[in-house]
């Protein structure tokens, strides 16, 4: 059972979590504690509640007149990646809890826990991207200024 100051993150409601709140969790807890927690059968909720937030989190006015699919692959070892993708466009971003046959302009390939971080704010892209953690295809330049345009809590 994965816990932190008393928070047991197999029965905790993510939905319920601030993103405030939830960068605190992830900075508080070691890479390989995250690692195992989402090796386990709570990865698809948390990585669905991480997505369905995105929406409330977009910056249009960052973003401009961007259009943009972004692929994101969450990989876990040896198992098939968890994909998601984010459609920029418009002012709005729209979620899809799947790989579709449209054609990304960027994909970004990470483990959970570097994912996890990156999101919450606890991991730049660029540190990810060098140490090889984070694999980047498609548009680098788009890759650079994507966390702008999410309003992502500072830890």
């Amino acid at each position: 059972m994965a816990a932190l100051d008393g928070i047991d993150l197999e029965h905790l409601d993510f939905g319920a979590v601030e993103p405030k709140e939830f960068a605190r969790i992830v900075k508080g807890l070691p890479t390989g504690q995250i690692a195992d927690f989402m090796a386990g059968p709570e990865r698809r909720r948390v990585l669905d509640e991480v997505f369905q937030r995105m929406h409330t989190l977009f910056k249009p006015q960052a973003a401009g007149s961007r259009d943009a699919l972004v692929r994101w692959r969450i990989t876990a070892g040896d198992e098939a990646p968890d994909v998601y993708e984010t459609h920029i466009a418009d002012g709005t971003c729209t979620v899809t809890a799947s790989e579709t046959d449209r054609t990304p302009r960027l994909t970004l390939t990470m483990a959970a826990p570097e994912f996890l971080k990156l999101v919450s704010g606890n991991a730049s892209g660029p540190t990810l991207f060098f140490t090889r953690k984070l694999k980047i295809q498609g548009d680098i330049r788009l890759a650079g200024g994507l966390t702008y345009f999410f309003d992502i809590p500072k830890p």
